[in-house]
């Protein structure tokens, strides 16, 4: 049966969509069904859509794992128990799994061979099947220890595969089809910092005909850029300050239209997608963030910390209402808003969960170790992973910190996991003698 790709990736969010609504307002049957209605119509000749995760955080950008995902709460990878497969990345990334059918992608970095690569591995087998030089040299010569050459996210719309890098003192994108033949590569924008060479993190988001790309640091060319996915032209620009800050871009339907969302240059400030046009622009977050901005049904929510830290809430309707604020700093990972609360894990590796609408503590619980990967929700769980390799698992409610799990994989996870179906798809280092080796797992049971 032929499926229309973009179909898919519409569909999925569109069910995720649903999912959010049923836990917002699940008194209220009738705004289900309309939604299901809509959606069912959607979804006539739609195979196997709800199981992908075409772009970072998801096909909703929420980080909320599909319906259905039942990933396992334990493994042991010395005894193989939970471990469906595991296999070797070559280099080094930060970039989380994307998976669309029955295939998923990373981008990676061999600083030693001076390139930067994308792989495409088969989603049941682990195997690499391929794995193509997007970049021969032109690696920035300084970026920030804890920053690796590949760290966006690839996003891909079922057709095309989108990977951006930071190369030769630009930012630059490139698009592939499905066996990973170079479609277009495009220079998005001149990127050379001057005051903290840190490098560039932001992933792309991609929204409707466009791939839309966060390039922002102390320079003229700092901006938000939009794309055409077909060619790699410049769609529209949206001139941002010469401020250096490293999140990425999200779309989100808030008060009745969809929002592109940035933070950074102590401000959080809402987009038009189709043409760039500012809608809004509120005086919370700090100079730098990394995180993505998460939502609920009225508000936007960001951390940060640099040089400020704290965690805010901002009104969603254009009113630029500045709700509540906090002094947490999650500054590389991102917020998680699920059901009329936030939760987050600090850099200090304290796991809040707060009341969205008034920034009430909820509960707070030390876990321990650093974090740089996001909350990843599934169902009513909340998996974190820690720099140094643990994976805790843990109820997400407001009523008190539940642990139901805590797991060791490897000695580094930087990569925010990804819940599909029955696995956990997860990258993670090991240091061993002969140096750090990269893994990509699928965590599950063996059928």
């Amino acid at each position: 049966m032929s499926v229309n790709r973009n179909a898919v990736v519409v569909a999925a969010q569109a069910i995720q969509a649903i999912d959010r609504t049923r836990r917002m307002v699940a008194a209220d049957w009738t705004i289900v069904i309309w939604l299901a209605a809509g959606v069912l119509t959607l979804l006539a000749g739609r195979a196997n859509g709800a199981d992908d995760w075409p772009q970072w955080r998801g096909a909703a950008s929420d980080n909320h794992a599909p319906l259905g995902a039942s990933p396992p709460q334990q493994w042991d990878l010395s005894s193989g128990h939970g471990v469906v497969w595991k296999t070797p990345v070559p280099g080094a990334g930060h970039s989380s799994p994307t998976v669309f059918g029955n295939r998923i992608y990373l981008s990676t970095a061999e600083p030693d061979q001076d390139q930067q690569r994308l792989l495409q591995f088969d989603r049941e087998s682990g195997e690499l099947i391929r794995a193509v030089v997007v970049h021969q040299g032109g690696l920035p010569k300084r970026i920030h220890p804890h920053n690796t050459h590949a760290s966006p996210t690839v996003a891909t719309d079922g057709e095309l595969v989108f990977v951006v890098f930071h190369n030769d003192g630009a930012i630059r994108a490139t698009a592939f089809d499905n066996d990973l033949r170079q479609v277009w590569q495009s220079k998005v924008a001149d990127f050379t910092p001057a005051a903290f060479q840190f490098g560039y993190g932001a992933s792309p988001v991609l929204y409707r005909n466009h791939v839309i790309i966060a390039a922002e640091y102390d320079g003229p060319d700092s901006g938000l850029y939009a794309l055409d996915k077909a060619n790699g032209r410049q769609a529209w620009k949206v001139a941002r300050p010469a401020n250096l800050s490293f999140s990425s871009p999200v779309v989100a339907m808030l008060a009745g239209k969809d929002q592109l969302l940035l933070p950074g240059a102590d401000a959080i400030q809402s987009f038009d997608p189709v043409t760039g046009r500012r809608f809004w622009s509120a005086e919370a977050s700090t100079e730098a963030t990394c995180g993505t901005v998460v939502w609920d049904d009225r508000s936007v929510f960001v951390s940060g910390g640099n040089p400020r830290s704290g965690t805010w809430a901002v009104r969603a309707d254009g009113t630029e209402e500045l709700i509540w604020e906090n002094s947490v700093m999650c500054y590389e990972q991102s917020l998680l808003a699920d059901r009329g609360y936030v939760y987050a894990v600090s850099d200090a590796g304290v796991a809040y969960c707060w009341k969205a609408d008034n920034g009430t503590e909820m509960w707070k619980r030390r876990l321990g170790g650093g974090f740089s990967a996001s909350p990843l929700l599934v169902d009513d769980r909340i998996y974190a992973a820690s720099e140094d390799g643990e994976v805790f698992v843990y109820r997400a409610t407001p009523d008190r910190f539940v642990l139901l799990a805590k797991n060791r994989l490897g000695d580094e996870i930087f990569a925010t996991p990804v819940a599909l179906g029955d696995r956990l798809y997860v990258r993670y280092a090991v240091m061993g003698e002969d140096g750090r080796q990269e893994y990509l797992a699928a965590l599950g049971d063996h059928k």
